[in-house]
């Protein structure tokens, strides 16, 4: 004989949809910064820089071409180091407010 018992499967992280509507917006506007970019770039035809600064994680990658790509560079690394520190941080506070 089996039992028939009703169980939620969705056994995921709940996101709230605040939460969610920030993502959706944080993805619109890198996809609106980078066609922005892309239009300027082809109609000023200047000599100028440009830089991609792409976090996965806490972890940079980071490239960038013309005479100010160094600073994107330093930039980059110094966004790296904070992303760091603040992740340690949290997870440090995390960590004392579940024991």
């Amino acid at each position: 004989m089996l039992k028939s018992t009703e169980e939620n499967d969705d056994e995921g992280i709940e996101v709230s949809s605040r939460l969610f509507s920030f993502l959706i917006l944080g993805v619109a506007l890198v996809f609106i910064g980078v066609m922005v970019l892309v239009i300027a770039s082809v109609f000023l035809s200047s000599s100028g820089s440009v830089g991609v600064v792409i976090f996965i994680g806490p972890f940079p990658i980071v490239f960038g071409s013309g005479p100010d790509a160094i600073w994107l560079i330093l930039i980059g690394i110094v966004l790296a180091v904070l992303s760091i520190v603040l992740f340690l941080a949290v997870k440090r506070r995390w960590k004392t407010l579940s024991d």
